[in-house]
């Protein structure tokens, strides 16, 4: 029983910490933690006795668990918490063995431990955010002024500097910590209403069972079930997809700018990193092409979530058993892709001298808009836009500089308010510089916020 699957993309680019989050052990430890702090609650309202649940408490270690007849039995119940209930009864003497898991029912064990889970893989997930966000803002802070080719369209543009291509990055990635946030302050919620979602079997003191029990795992307590309310599941698979999404546009950026015609950054070198069984020469952008499989294979998982989304009355009849498979892998697929992209960016290679010489690739047409707009003073931006684009077709046509082909087709008089010939793209980056210096203040700001935050919560 519990036979698993090799996965080779995790295997290999994975992440350790992510992946004991969803271990069968610590799953089945948070379903432990569960009834035990149910107990202790219920002994707390004056549910159960204290003494029972004291027995309980103790007895709600894995030692107590036997896990291959656990998944074997589960297998015929359906589900595993009637037999873990039945161990953790079996260690307990008479009178304390009747009050396991008194009123709850299967899904508010489990969906309590999830939540539990989702807990800790949102911690795991802001921290390894937060490494490649710090990557990322190197790059930003070392590159601010080093120019570089704009592209739109996989076509030169206009000048810009890497570090401001990197600040745009850096601005969604400080967006992704807060919803990080947001999403943790969502999940983080308690299950307790029983069969029904009434709370029937646990009386009129319910309410109060699950306050106590919410506040010693940690939780948020609420008065709605939500058992067949996954949106909050689903808010937890997108942003894990949206995280990788985020490393694999990084990684895309990697890819492109590393092809032999570019060679503008590549990723960092070693022996045999990248390497081709059968051509010497290679060093593969493998980091990079691990984020953008494991982007592409989250961003397609998370799909199923929606239809977990869609279980009916009270109870899924099939639409749960969805997140079983899918949740752990999304979290893992994130927390691989942004492990891996932090260390991509933690030592990527950038190449001034490259970038500088393609600006040149076509003999400077990357500055027409430049032209245009310092001609349209003067001639007014429709004339100014075709001299250049006709200057741009000669220029191009005939294998020559823009400049040049620009004198040519001027007319008397149109290039006097132009000013000196060739105009240098480092003149032309506009406000590239103070977009790197607001995406750093942001960064730098929403990370001392975060601090903050992660302080308080654990003084409460």
């Amino acid at each position: 029983m519990n036979r698993q699957t090799f996965k080779l993309l995790p295997e290999l680019f994975g992440d350790a910490v992510m992946a004991e989050i969803f271990s069968a052990e610590r799953t089945v430890l948070a379903w432990l933690r569960t009834e035990e702090a149910l107990a202790r609650a219920q002994a707390q309202a004056g549910v159960i006795e204290p003494g029972d649940a004291a027995a309980i408490a103790a007895a709600c270690v894995p030692a107590n668990i036997d896990l291959p007849r656990l998944w074997s039995e589960a297998v015929n119940v359906g589900y595993p918490i009637l037999p873990l209930v039945r161990m953790i009864s079996a260690a307990l003497p008479e009178g304390p063995n009747g009050r396991v898991h008194y009123g709850a029912t299967t899904q508010d064990i489990m969906d309590t431990g999830l939540a539990l889970q989702l807990g800790e893989a949102l911690d795991r997930l802001a921290e390894l955010l937060g490494a490649f966000g710090d990557a990322v803002a190197g790059l930003v802070a070392g590159h601010a002024g080093t120019v570089v080719a704009a592209r739109t369209h996989a076509q030169q543009a206009v000048p810009t500097t890497f570090g401001a291509k990197m600040a745009v990055l850096l601005a969604e990635v400080t967006r992704q910590r807060e919803r990080v946030a947001a999403t943790a302050r969502e999940v983080r919620v308690v299950s307790l209403f029983g069969a029904g979602g009434t709370s029937a079997a646990m009386g009129e003191r319910s309410s109060d069972v699950r306050a106590a029990m919410a506040v010693a795992l940690g939780l948020r307590t609420t008065l709605v079930p939500w058992h067949v309310a996954r949106d909050g599941v689903a808010e937890f698979g997108v942003t894990c997809a949206s995280l990788a999404a985020t490393a694999a546009r990084f990684a895309r950026e990697v890819v492109d700018l590393s092809r032999t015609e570019v060679g503008e950054v590549r990723e960092a070198g070693g022996h045999h990193r990248g390497a081709s069984s059968t051509m010497p020469q290679k060093a593969n952008p493998i980091g990079c092409e691990a984020v953008i499989g494991m982007s592409g294979t989250a961003g397609a998982l998370s799909s199923g979530l929606f239809r977990a989304m869609e279980a009916g009355h009270e109870r899924a009849a099939g639409e749960w058993q969805v997140e079983w498979y899918v949740v752990p892998l999304l979290a893992e697929l994130a927390a691989g892709a942004l492990a891996t992209a932090a260390d991509v960016a933690a030592g990527l290679r950038v190449f001034p001298e490259a970038m500088r010489a393609n600006l040149d690739a076509e003999g400077g047409l990357i500055m027409a808009e430049a032209y245009m707009m310092r001609l349209a003073p003067a001639l007014g931006r429709e004339r100014a836009h075709d001299l250049v684009y006709k200057a741009a077709h000669e220029a191009r046509e005939g294998g020559r500089a823009l400049a040049d082909a620009l004198l040519e087709v001027a007319g008397p008089g149109d290039l006097e308010s132009l000013g000196s010939l060739p105009i240098p793209p480092e003149s032309y980056v506009g406000d590239a510089e103070a977009v790197c210096a607001a995406a750093l203040e942001a960064w730098r700001a929403g990370a001392g916020a975060a601090r903050e935050e992660a302080v308080l919560e654990e003084s409460a």
